[in-house]
């Protein structure tokens, strides 16, 4: 059965995205040229405007595409029930999964790193924003909690903050460490440490009336 035009014109899309997160791989989007990328593809430079306006839209897709990975992350994590298993069991449940789409999803992880750092300013807004989102879907869940009854929007947002933050940071490490097993076992174990004495020190938190 041949393909249709446009299943032609996605499967082209998917190789651009597929070949800016290899050409990165080492360098920024900035670093890249759209001529780089029609020929890592197999097409000609026009051909490349039929699918993205610019190098920055696609570093814009690539975010988005990115987060669906992190999103996921994130509410496999809020799915942890403290019921049987207390804070240590919600601690190793959410750094076990990190670890797991960590590795399952390195590019994407890799590029998120890489370009809030050091993308074009409109990845890096983008970035930015995703991760903001994150901590209000977040914040949401973490006010379904027993023991934030109570809470203020505020004090919420500053808990979502702090665990976003730390899976972020934790992720950027974890990267770091490829190829050392020793030292991503400590990172996943002071992940551990770090996210219980988040978790034990939130739920004795009372908000300021």
């Amino acid at each position: 059965m041949s393909e249709t035009r446009v299943e032609r014109k996605e499967r082209t899309r998917r190789a651009i995205l597929d070949a800016a997160l290899d050409l990165c791989e080492d360098s920024s989007l900035v670093a890249l040229s759209l001529r780089q990328v029609a020929k890592e593809v197999g097409i000609v430079p026009t051909a490349f405007y039929r699918h993205f306006e610019s190098i920055e839209a696609l570093g814009l897709a690539l975010v988005d595409e990115s987060f669906v990975s992190l999103r996921a992350m994130l509410r496999d994590v809020r799915r942890g029930d403290g019921a049987v298993d207390g804070f240590a069991g919600i601690a190793d449940s959410s750094v076990r999964i990190l670890v797991d789409h960590v590795h399952r999803q390195r590019q994407h992880f890799r590029f998120i790193a890489r370009e809030r750092a050091a993308g074009p300013p409109s990845v890096r807004d983008a970035i930015r924003h995703e991760i903001e989102l994150c901590e209000r879907e977040l914040a949401t869940d973490l006010a379904r909690l027993p023991g934030t009854e109570q809470w203020s929007g505020e004090d919420l947002r500053v808990l979502s903050n702090l665990i976003v933050t730390a899976m972020v940071a934790t992720a950027e490490s974890i990267l770091a460490a490829t190829g050392r097993p020793d030292v991503e076992r400590q990172l996943a174990e002071n992940a551990r440490t770090q996210l219980r004495m988040v978790l034990v020190g939130a739920m004795r938190w009372r908000s300021r009336s």
